[in-house]
């Protein structure tokens, strides 16, 4: 693979968006309904990349084998889409990142588990929704990360090969699906990693402290 990718892919949250405030008030506002005081951000945020599901379960403390489990996890669905952008921000220099991959003309594009649902209205709010070449949501397929396929249909999208395209991701099934797709897989440490992970056992192909550090590794 050359040094300059031919495509650059992103995860969304915990990579190139901070959005665990809403997806933290959201949770809280379904511990409340249930008579639960608040969790604060610390003990929710390391399992974000993880998706709705760990979140429900971590909060109220059932398994997805409880017969109420279903509706919880789609009211929790239901309050973060009335609070998606309330604190959702850009992590810093991720701004300058893209500016600098659109000004090298190198395409780029998101390939997230968020829901389409709520994926869109977000990048619309951040003024980000027409800047990517593609966006592939966790419903978008019949299937998700860390399944390869989400990665390469994008790739297919931009119309690149898997081998010359980078995955940036914060999480390991971001890693699993980069690599069973053939890409080249960079992880965010500043994103939504657990004390207890050991991201450097990943067999990711670089790390980044912070989102320019993208550049430095790439030399552009």
């Amino acid at each position: 693979m050359k040094n300059i990718p031919e495509a650059i892919l992103f995860d969304l949250d915990g990579t190139l968006l901070d959005t665990a405030p809403d997806l933290v008030f959201a949770l809280n506002q379904l511990r409340k309904e249930n008579g639960l005081p608040d969790m604060p951000l610390v003990s929710i945020r390391p399992i974000i990349s993880y998706g709705s599901k760990e979140m429900v379960k971590l909060v109220l403390g059932i398994e997805e084998s409880d017969v109420h489990f279903a509706k919880l996890r789609e009211r929790f669905l239901a309050l973060y889409q009335e609070h998606l952008a309330d604190a959702t921000q850009f992590f810093p220099q991720v701004e300058d990142v893209i500016a600098h991959i659109e000004s090298k003309n190198i395409p780029w594009g998101i390939v997230t588990n968020k829901l389409t649902r709520h994926t869109h209205p977000i990048l619309e709010a951040l003024k980000l929704y027409h800047r990517p070449g593609c966006v592939v949501c966790g419903d978008t397929l019949r299937t998700y990360k860390p399944d390869p396929a989400p990665i390469l249909h994008a790739c297919k999208l931009l119309g690149v090969k898997p081998e010359n395209s980078i995955y940036v991701g914060d999480s390991n099934s971001d890693v699993l699906a980069s690599k069973a797709a053939g890409s080249k897989t960079l992880v965010a440490l500043y994103g939504y990693i657990g004390a207890t992970e050991n991201p450097l056992a990943w067999g990711a192909d670089g790390y980044l402290d912070q989102p320019i550090d993208m550049m430095k590794w790439l030399s552009f």
